[in-house]
């Protein structure tokens, strides 16, 4: 099945058709639940928190202006609505220690990582990025799994655009390090 533009759905929802919201709901449920599990780390959580985004944005879509697309618009109710969840069950954040990025070389990890298999490659991301933290982990994937611009990754989360741009060249950093202290292990 084909579905349409999302502003198709908005306008029968809006006229009265409030099945339409379903088409919307199958056409994000994906992202949304990627967003809430990226931050929450839980899937029962994931999944209820993706309802909760999708009755939030239902319950508020007569006060959509069309500013942004829609789906900008709701994943940054998705992204909201995970972040309150994990600030009250008081999740801390680690610091990120300025003087290491600072100081921090590629090079060698970049010939290391090389000199893996495709495999082992993925392997070794995938164990990297399950330690970031959830934040991090989802800016990452928003910008390199789902391919968002800076600018809607800015809207989604609610950071400036050079905000944004700080943090991925932080977490990248971050990566390089976990990458390293991951291919000493596993030498």
């Amino acid at each position: 099945m084909t579905l349409r533009e999302d502003s198709f759905y908005i306008g029968r929802i809006l006229s009265g058709d409030a099945s339409a919201y379903a088409q919307l709901v199958e056409k994000h449920k994906e992202m949304v639940f990627t967003i809430a599990v990226k931050i929450v780390r839980n899937h029962e959580d994931a999944e209820e928190l993706a309802q909760d985004a999708f009755l939030k944005a239902y319950q508020a879509l007569p006060t959509f202006k069309g500013d942004a697309k829609f789906s900008t618009w709701l994943y940054r109710i998705t992204y909201n609505a995970a972040i309150s969840k994990t600030r009250k069950k008081k999740m801390e954040f680690s610091a990120i220690d300025e003087e290491l990025i600072d100081n921090f070389t590629t090079d060698s990890i970049t010939r290391s990582v090389n000199g893996l298999d495709v495999d082992d490659q993925i392997k070794a991301m995938n164990r990297v990025m399950e330690k970031l933290p959830e934040e991090e982990n989802l800016l990452l994937s928003l910008f390199y799994k789902q391919e968002k611009s800076v600018e809607d990754i800015s809207e989604i989360t609610g950071y400036s655009q050079s905000n944004v741009k700080v943090k991925l060249y932080r977490i990248r950093k971050r990566m390089y390090e976990e990458l390293d202290i991951y291919l000493k292990k596993i030498e």
